[in-house]
């Protein structure tokens, strides 16, 4: 191989599924296919087709939601900043995070070295996705830092938190009447079963 060669940059697409990478090298990627969402998966690129409406659409609405609070509620100037679609740095990779928040900085996040404080996800069907949400996802938040985890289930209709204390986890579930609120965003609250019929809605004869 030439020197000129090794000098090109990486362009990430589809076919790069199964390539094996050190978490710099993922991080030094800057031209990929937009049609595609990637993973660094210990060491092991991933690719995925860009969330669907059941997803994305509560997804939004959670965004509306938290911003609403950060400037109508008197206390909503904790919320630093919240964005979809985020990385988690781990160990051995780089993860997805349907949405992260970021809360009790007093600035904007450096995203490459502030920890976010929640992360969210929104169960999509399929028995390795509820693996990845429920057992992978939770395991790598917690050694990540993260101090709350929110997962909501529109196929068992409730959402779980849960909480990381150092290397302890305990959990709530909440239901879809229910509404949750957490000290971490004081005055905020949930209405877990308004998100979970806004993923519904989008359901059709695929789900699993």
């Amino acid at each position: 191989m030439t020197q000129a060669a090794v000098a090109q940059p990486l362009v990430l697409g589809c076919r790069s599924a199964g390539a094996l990478m050190t978490p710099e090298e993922f991080d030094a990627v800057t031209e990929y296919d937009p049609n595609y969402l990637y993973e660094l998966i210990h060491g092991v690129l991933v690719v995925h087709p860009i969330p669907l409406a059941d997803e994305t659409d509560p997804n939004e609405q959670l965004g509306y939601l938290l911003r609403l609070y950060r400037e109508a509620h008197p206390e909503g100037h904790v919320l630093d900043a919240t964005m979809p679609q985020q990385y988690v740095r781990t160990s051995t990779g780089r993860r997805i995070a349907d949405r992260l928040m970021w809360i009790g900085l007093g600035r904007l996040p450096r995203r490459n070295r502030d920890v976010a404080t929640i992360a969210v996800e929104f169960v999509s069907a399929g028995k390795r996705n509820r693996k990845r949400d429920y057992e992978e996802k939770r395991r790598e938040y917690r050694d990540a830092g993260i101090r709350e985890y929110w997962i909501f289930d529109r196929f068992e209709r409730i959402m779980t938190v849960v909480f990381n204390d150092g290397p302890q986890q305990h959990e709530r579930v909440v239901r879809e009447e229910e509404t949750y609120s957490t000290p971490l965003l004081p005055g905020f609250e949930m209405p877990v079963g308004e998100l979970i019929a806004m993923a519904n809605r989008w359901q059709s004869d695929e789900d699993e």
